[in-house]
């Protein structure tokens, strides 16, 4: 990857989020955190998990996978391998729960909500966009189901979005490339919801360890990104509202 221009610690990385960008899906978006791109669908099936069946309650869950060439060096798919890549799975687990975070299962009726994230190019932060793109794929699915009357009641009550921070050569910077991550003392990934609430962070100390006051300075710092995507978020979706909680 090319090397990203030099940006304020508690800068992101150019943001872009193109909106239903396949028509098969009930919602989609091409996301880009940078030279990160992430392309985030968004289906359904009318059936449930045999845990949720006769219960009247929907479930969501996500896929992930990064295409061949995402990288420089080709990945191959998990179907060549014959099992899911450990990571992979970790990852689209993270994703299932945090997008869970946003949604009132009960007001699907038992429908499944599939998740869709393909990283098209990888260049750090591939978990984050595809949280934070996910989120805007499942608000036009909604939107989608809404207006056909698949869905009788929005059951977004907040909105999802994720970002990396870490300290790098000494000090904390926000939504890291590659480049910075490859390079990091401390690497975090946070989810938040758009009123606020932690509904996961990922801290490891790379090198050596970090200090409470450290990780403070990075979930405040993370805070003020997801503030920024959740802004994007919404431009990316206008006209539609989100159910809050009361």
């Amino acid at each position: 990857m090319s090397k990203n221009p030099m940006r304020r610690k508690n800068q992101l990385r150019k943001i872009k989020i193109e909106t239903g960008y396949l028509k098969n899906a009930l919602g989609s978006c091409l996301i880009h955190f940078g030279d990160t791109s992430v392309l985030c669908t968004m289906s359904v099936e009318d059936k449930v998990p045999p845990f949720l069946k006769g219960t009247g309650s929907g479930w969501l869950t996500a896929e992930y996978g990064m295409i061949p060439a995402s990288c420089n060096k080709r990945i191959p798919r998990d179907s060549s391998r014959g099992k899911i890549n450990g990571r992979s799975q970790e990852i689209q687990r993270l994703i299932g729960r945090s997008l869970r975070a946003a949604v009132d299962l009960t007001k699907l009726g038992e429908k499944t909500i599939w998740i869709d994230c393909d990283v098209i190019q990888g260049d750090g932060g591939t978990r984050t966009a595809s949280i934070t793109g996910a989120f805007v794929a499942l608000c036009q699915g909604v939107h989608t189901m809404l207006k056909d009357g698949r869905l009788t009641e929005n059951p977004i009550v907040d909105a999802v979005a994720a970002i990396s921070v870490g300290i790098v050569n000494g000090t904390v910077q926000l939504d890291l490339s590659y480049e910075q991550d490859s390079a990091a003392d401390v690497d975090m990934n946070v989810v938040m919801t758009g009123s606020g609430g932690i509904i996961e962070v990922q801290g490891t100390a790379e090198k050596k360890a970090f200090s409470e006051k450290e990780m403070n300075e990075m979930i405040v710092l993370a805070k003020k990104g997801i503030k920024e995507l959740n802004k994007l978020q919404k431009q990316a979706l206008p006209g539609f509202s989100m159910r809050r909680r009361s």
